[in-house]
């Protein structure tokens, strides 16, 4: 097997695609324009494809440097659990009841309990800090929209162009940071974790980032599926959304209070749109 854990069949199909024979080369080119192929049919299903034989198709993989078609089918599957895009195919309906499952799975493994210890934290917070890297800061970023609707001293890390430390290193034990950490994390990752441990801290992740849990004070496991290209970020979203309108219960009068202040500031300054 490629000793490259990046590597995949597609990649292993250009590097040796001069070396193929030419029935080699015919199933590399079916499984460059139908790579869901490899998961989703049997070796008899591509030589039939291919008009190729299954010794051929078995012999093709071998090439490529797989033991077999089911070690290259476990590698693609590998990979995308690990988060890297993989090309197949998902209908309409499907990407629904995906979704679906997404949630489900999401929010039946929060306790209520949870999602109230955590909004608790956050209505008594001296500070917040939401932290996201890659993809996790677009989340970061929409989670401090909504917290700076109903309470003070909610900051965003890191900014653009900026450096972490002077940043982090005034949080204390009664600053409650979010973290925000799904798979394909920085290897930055794990040392901003070390260097927050003592504050309050909060970790959103997928399953991948369970192996952090006794390093946060809590964790919280978001389902984003493995079923399409890419990631789906609905669940975190959706949880998002649960924990802003817990924690606006919480503050009750007060924020309601802030919500009105910066409803009528954005008349003064005619900031959003009328109807």
């Amino acid at each position: 097997m490629p000793n490259n854990n990046t590597a995949n069949v597609l990649n292993q199909i250009e590097k040796y695609y001069a070396l193929l024979s030419p029935a080699g080369k015919r199933i590399a080119q079916y499984l460059q324009q139908t790579p869901l192929a490899v998961i989703s049919q049997s070796t008899a299903q591509i030589a039939e494809k291919t008009q190729t034989s299954k010794a051929t198709v078995s012999r093709f993989f071998r090439q490529l440097g797989f033991d077999s078609h089911q070690q290259a089918k476990d590698t693609l599957l590998s990979l995308r659990e690990q988060g890297v895009p993989v090309n197949t195919h998902t209908s309409f309906s499907h990407h629904q009841e995906h979704e679906f499952s997404n949630l489900t799975q999401t929010f039946a493994g929060i306790h209520e309990d949870t999602l109230l210890d955590i909004a608790e934290r956050l209505a008594k917070a001296k500070q917040i800090t939401l932290i996201g890297f890659r993809n996790a800061y677009p989340l970061a970023l929409h989670f401090r929209q909504q917290l700076k609707q109903i309470r003070t001293s909610v900051r965003l890390l890191p900014q653009p162009g900026q450096t972490l430390g002077e940043d982090i290193v005034d949080l204390g034990d009664d600053d409650v940071v979010i973290l925000f950490g799904f798979r394909r994390r920085t290897r930055q990752f794990k040392y901003v974790l070390s260097a927050i441990k003592h504050a309050q801290v909060i970790l959103i992740t997928d399953p991948t980032g369970q192996i952090y849990r006794n390093q946060v004070s809590k964790l919280v496991v978001c389902h984003l599926g493995n079923d399409a290209p890419f990631d789906s970020y609905a669940a975190p979203m959706s949880l998002l959304s649960a924990i802003c309108n817990r924690t606006y219960s919480l503050l009750g009068d007060a924020a309601t209070e802030r919500v009105n202040s910066i409803t009528e500031t954005y008349t003064s300054l005619d900031e959003l749109e009328r109807k």
